[in-house]
């Protein structure tokens, strides 16, 4: 292993540049010459390479975004595209490739390791939807964005006695949903996983304003429905005015947390290692605070369970 290169794919998560960082300078650090994949598997396929050294991921440690950029490519999804892409780490010497990103990303390494390149992935994402590991980077950053929101609308929604239905992103995992509700004392968390009905919903919002409660917090994952519908049912239902706010692309963006700066550093240190070791088609993650790796076909058939005792805590303490 003499020449590796990293790439970020799909959405981006804060702590993506924690773990370029951390690929790069490990990399310098055991003599491997390490390269920069801009633009993800759409950059491969065009030749977007650039040579990284120690200056090119410093002051980045803190950032949110990718500075390696990140898109999304159909192209790379056919029999074409992926030859494309082998053909440009075999002209750059690549032996090794670093990605980082969601299940999209990691399918597409899986296809690069079955045509030959030794690949290693870290989960990237807000969503935490990754069900080998317990957590991805930029979920817990994500997860307090939401939290700093939440906090904010609690104070309008008690000014004017009403209705705040926050929606949160996850796709059909509803982790941000449930931590970030639970954190910030929500009424109601209406997840996926768990589904909900309307009316008892409805009757829910009833009860607390006639026991006193002067306004009532709602967090929805986007994977179940929109907020805006279901705050104009609420409001015709109860006649207690409601409103709806989408947090949308901010929960991707701003400064690392310091929990997620950390699992990046410890995931990519981990990746080059990886590939020192001579291993591929591997994937990295985090079990009861220890790093592991598994073999990404494993990693991605892993079924997902549901945290039901954190769901049962928030519904009591709701």
């Amino acid at each position: 292993m003499k020449k590796i290169a990293v790439l970020t794919s799909g959405g981006d998560a804060p702590g993506m540049n924690a773990a370029i960082r951390a690929v790069v300078r490990t990399a310098l650090d055991k003599n491997f010459n390490i390269l920069g994949i801009e633009r993800g598997y759409r950059g491969l396929m065009n030749g977007e390479v650039v040579p990284m050294e120690r200056e090119s991921v410093a002051d980045i440690i803190q950032r949110g975004g990718t500075i390696l950029k990140t898109a999304r490519s159909e192209e790379f999804k056919t029999d074409k595209g992926k030859k494309i892409a082998v053909g440009i780490l075999e002209k750059f010497q690549v032996d090794g490739l670093i990605v980082i990103g969601g299940d999209g990303s990691f399918k597409g390494a899986q296809e690069l390791s079955k045509l030959g390149i030794a690949t290693i992935g870290i989960p990237g994402t807000i969503d935490n939807d990754l069900a080998y590991t317990d957590f991805t980077i930029g979920f817990d950053t994500a997860t307090n964005t939401v939290l700093d929101a939440i906090n904010k609308l609690r104070d309008t929604s008690t000014a004017h006695q009403r209705v705040s239905i926050v929606e949160v992103m996850g796709r059909n995992c509803g982790d941000i949903a449930l931590y970030a509700g639970l954190a910030g004392g929500a009424e109601n968390i209406i997840i996926p996983e768990k589904g909900y009905e309307e009316e008892e919903l409805c009757k829910n919002v009833l009860e607390a304003k006639l026991n006193g409660k002067v306004h009532n917090l709602i967090v929805l994952a986007e994977g179940i429905g929109g907020g805006e519908a279901l705050a104009k049912k609420i409001q015709y239902v109860t006649g207690i005015e409601a409103r709806a706010t989408k947090l949308g692309h901010i929960q991707r963006g701003g400064s690392p947390t310091c929990r997620d700066r950390i699992l990046a550093s410890r995931f990519g240190y981990r990746a080059v290692e990886l590939l020192e070791e001579g291993k591929t088609s591997r994937v990295i993650g985090i079990k009861e605070e220890k790093i592991i790796d598994l073999n990404i076909d494993e990693a991605l058939n892993t079924p997902r369970k549901f945290d039901e005792k954190l769901y049962e805590i928030a519904e009591a303490l709701a």
